[in-house]
């Protein structure tokens, strides 16, 4: 007989609480509760370092399905040959904890070598099934995103406060500088982007080596000034971008050089606080493969990934920069860029994966314009 999984609760600092039962490993957990729309893709969800410590909400009600594509023996993610994972956007589960309303037991998919049951476990990342998420949905879009906390029966309590990351991109940014290359090239003779990695997806690398060019990845707090580079470019990450003063300050520096410097995410809003710009916190965030955004002037609309919790305050931001996409739901600032120098950015994932990729095309623009040398349009 099939052993009954352990009764579990999803408590909110509002001191609301949904009932349900333990999945992945049995264990209680803190974090920032929060909700993505995504209908797939939660291995690269649940690996995004943007959700570093928060505890994910799917708002699609079945999850699991087609199990997790890692090596059989080891439980360990594939990789190419420079190490970047293949199917995840980064080494590890980066999130606290999972709440779906149905997790399934039994994936069927050609690449599954475990359920998502099991990844958890392995990974020591509780999650709790079998509550009302739309119910859970609204609360969150009604009060914000709360700390929250999985309760498993049978584990220690733990407080709220536990589950608070206070410098979570410190955290999720790698130390050593490692240069990329495309297969077969070599070093030197093509263009050289720096990457500032706060927490870069995977999928960055893949795009931007697909485009022949050279990859130097720096930590998020990195002097640029023995760097040589043709472009640089801001990455995603977790938390508050105002804790991010060195890369700010960086940033900053940076715009004095010339060379084109294009952000995602995380790196939109460093780069507005570096043009002199204001953020703050959504009150329930943008996560999600759905999310519209409309570019400025074309007035042309784009399907597009995104995962933040904060966004650029338009009023704040200098006569030299723009809006460059709005968001159709809210209104919200969905990308910046200069109008003086070739600098660019845009809250969304253009190489959102697993998609949409309606918007890599901006990836593409940046690489041309770096090959230019950074004349032609910001």
């Amino acid at each position: 007989m099939k052993k009954r999984p352990a009764a579990a609760r999803l408590v909110l600092e509002d001191g609301s609480e949904f009932s349900g039962w333990s999945f992945g490993k049995a264990r209680s957990q803190a974090g920032e509760v929060v909700f993505t729309t995504g209908m797939t893709g939660y291995p690269q969800s649940l690996t995004d370092p943007s959700f570093r410590g928060q505890i994910l909400v799917a708002t699609y009600p079945l999850m699991g399905n087609y199990g997790v594509p890692v090596k059989p023996k080891t439980g360990e993610p594939f990789c190419d040959d420079q190490g970047i994972p293949l199917h995840f956007e980064s080494d590890r589960i980066q999130v606290s904890g999972f709440v779906v309303a149905e997790a399934c037991e039994e994936p069927s998919h050609f690449a599954s070598a475990a359920s998502l049951t099991a990844w958890l476990e392995k990974n020591n990342v509780p999650g709790i099934c079998g509550i009302d998420t739309r119910s859970l949905t609204c609360r969150l879009r009604e009060h914000g995103v709360m700390q929250g906390k999985i309760l498993v029966e049978g584990s220690r309590d733990v407080t709220m406060d536990s589950g608070v990351m206070h410098h979570p991109v410190a955290d999720v940014s790698p130390e050593p500088v490692k240069t990329f290359l495309p297969p077969g090239a070599i070093p030197g003779s093509l263009s050289r982007i720096a990457l500032v990695d706060c927490g870069a997806k995977a999928n960055i690398f893949r795009c931007l080596l697909a485009r022949n060019v050279e990859v130097i990845r720096l930590p998020w707090n990195h002097d640029l000034s023995g760097i040589e580079y043709d472009g640089l470019f801001l990455s995603n990450g977790p938390g508050d971008p105002k804790d991010c003063g060195k890369t700010i300050a960086m940033v900053r520096k940076a715009f004095t050089r010339g060379k084109p410097i294009f952000g995602i995410c995380l790196g939109n809003q460093i780069m507005a606080l570096a043009a002199g710009a204001d953020t703050y916190k959504l009150p329930y965030g943008h996560r999600g493969q759905n999310q519209p955004c409309v570019e400025v002037g074309t007035k042309r609309c784009y399907i597009t990934s995104q995962n933040h919790g904060y966004a650029v305050r338009n009023e704040t931001l200098p006569k030299t920069w723009e809006p460059w996409f709005l968001n159709a739901n809210d209104n919200t600032i969905e990308g910046i860029r200069s109008t003086k120098g070739p600098f660019s950015a845009v809250q969304f994932h253009p190489e959102g994966c697993p998609g949409p990729r309606d918007t890599e095309f901006l990836i593409d623009q940046f690489i041309a314009q770096v090959r230019k040398g950074g004349n032609g349009d910001a």
